[in-house]
């Protein structure tokens, strides 16, 4: 196969080896680094009497959607705008199918009044207007379709919206009642441990990403299938990490919350950013990948009103995945 050539001897082999190794050990440091976050965001919350939606709706978002932060600050500087508009797309559809969908099949996830009509709803609402800007030669005489600079400026004032709404929701939630005890551990152990977390998730996800793209591109897989399924799929690993690890733990709202506010911070503040630092040329086909993100997100909302009412039960986790699975697949024949 083309960039793996057998003949070439040890020197080849020991590099896949350490490619394989760096895919192990980063997947460790990721969970561990997610277990971490997980405790340290719950411990916080339950000491200063916030609820867990807040945490993970913007502390827990924020540090997880720092691969995708990251990715696109970089894209845009160096112009890659395919590379920043389809990471965030990327991630936004992995987040509610594959990692809500694997969340929902390890613990059902029951979420409040407020999360149904309020918080799903907002992720919704990015989507839509990320559509609506992008789309100047659909909705003007542009010529040419861009995010631009202002378009970035009004996707970080809706960011601003969603931190207000976020300190509003901080000390309350309705219906859902208090589903674990606080869990003892003092204030400094506990930002302590958000902290290792963030480090943990940062170091595991680029480890993976790293040894994954490495090893596909050893084994002569395309670029481009590398970057649409395992770049997008990477930067998602630490709201995967986050996501599973609370549902295991039974902290369903920082399950739910870390996706719904990664998705909100991803369009409303990481392709504000990225924008606002440079325009990012849009492309029609693109427009594929914005249909299915919210198509994911009217599933999300939808599948709150079906089986047990306000829960992603496992049956619908197992559509959720499904619907990735096919995603991908149209991603590689199309």
């Amino acid at each position: 196969m083309k960039g793996f050539r057998i003949d070439e001897g040890t020197g080849l082999n020991q590099m896949n080896l350490l490619n394989v190794a760096l895919f192990v050990l980063g997947f460790v440091i990721l969970i561990k680094g997610a277990d971490l976050l997980v405790n340290g965001a719950s411990a916080i919350a339950r000491r200063f009497h916030v609820s867990d939606l807040a945490i993970g709706l913007t502390v827990v978002a924020f540090g997880t959607s720092t691969p995708e932060l990251f990715v696109n600050v970089v894209a845009s500087l160096k112009g890659n705008t395919d590379i920043a508009i389809g990471n965030a797309l990327g991630s936004n559809i992995a987040n509610i199918l594959l990692i809500l969908g694997i969340s929902s099949m390890i613990y059902p996830l029951s979420v409040s009044k407020g999360t149904v009509w309020k918080e799903i709803p907002f992720s919704l609402l990015a989507a839509i207007v990320l559509g609506i800007i992008v789309n100047d030669e659909l909705i003007s005489d542009s010529l040419h379709s861009s995010l631009s600079r202002a378009d970035g400026l009004v996707l970080l004032c809706f960011f601003v919206i969603f931190i207000y709404y976020s300190h509003g929701i901080a000390h309350k939630i309705e219906g859902l009642a208090d589903q674990t005890p606080a869990v003892p551990y003092n204030t400094l152990k506990s930002i302590t441990y958000v902290l290792l977390g963030f480090v943990g998730l940062a170091l595991g996800g680029k480890w993976i990403v790293e040894g994954a793209i490495k090893m596909a591109m050893a084994f002569g897989m395309d670029e481009s299938i590398v970057g649409l399924t395992i770049v997008a799929v990477g930067t998602s690993l630490p709201e995967l990490a986050t996501s599973a690890m609370a549902a295991y733990r039974k902290n369903v709202e920082i399950a739910v919350g870390n996706v719904v506010g990664s998705n909100i911070f991803n369009i409303f503040f990481v392709l504000g950013i990225s924008s606002s630092i440079k325009p990012l040329p849009f492309k029609s086909n693109s427009n594929i990948d914005i249909l299915v993100g919210i198509i994911a997100s009217l599933m999300l909302f939808l599948s709150m009103f079906t089986g047990k009412k306000r829960s992603l039960d496992r049956w619908e986790g197992s559509v959720f995945i499904c619907g990735y699975i096919a995603y991908l697949i149209f991603l590689i024949v199309a």
